[in-house]
């Protein structure tokens, strides 16, 4: 299942322009921007939460992201989780040890979302493959911590 959600995250990464992202930003701090892209990963109770790559094509920063639903198929089953659709990510912005970004949340929860605005997002790094996702949204709830992979 993980080579599926790698697939359509790639797929969808190589299909999606970027908006508002340009060279410069992510070529101020090159090792910062080295040690943002990969595959960062994060789990909710030892179940997949989130799936995240981000990419440096030619000096632009480019993602997607995909979140996992948690539930239990009936009350006397433990927790699963399935995946979501993969999202792009767009209006990237590299600032010294985070990422600013944002994901459309149209599609999360048809038809009640189809008018939402877009999410905005940080990802902020704090030690060496760890990182903090941050809905920035939402003030409740602790940060999603992440740990990367070069895929």
């Amino acid at each position: 299942m993980k080579i599926w959600m790698i697939s359509w995250m790639t797929a969808l990464l190589l299909a999606t322009p970027v908006h508002g992202q340009t060279g410069s930003p992510a070529r101020a701090d090159q090792s910062s921007v080295t040690q943002l892209v990969g595959v960062w990963r994060g789990q909710i109770d030892n179940l997949p939460g989130v799936d995240m790559v981000i990419t440096d094509e030619g000096g632009k920063l480019r993602g997607a992201i995909l979140f996992f639903f948690h539930f239990r198929p009936d009350v006397n089953s433990a927790y699963t989780s399935k995946p979501g659709l993969p999202e792009p990510l767009f209006d990237l912005k590299a600032d010294g040890q985070s990422l600013r970004f944002e994901v459309s949340h149209r599609r999360a929860h048809p038809p009640e979302t189809l008018n939402d605005l877009p999410v905005p997002f940080r990802l902020k790094l704090v030690g060496p493959g760890r990182a903090e996702l941050v809905n920035e949204h939402e003030s409740e709830g602790p940060p999603m911590v992440l740990t990367r992979s070069d895929y």
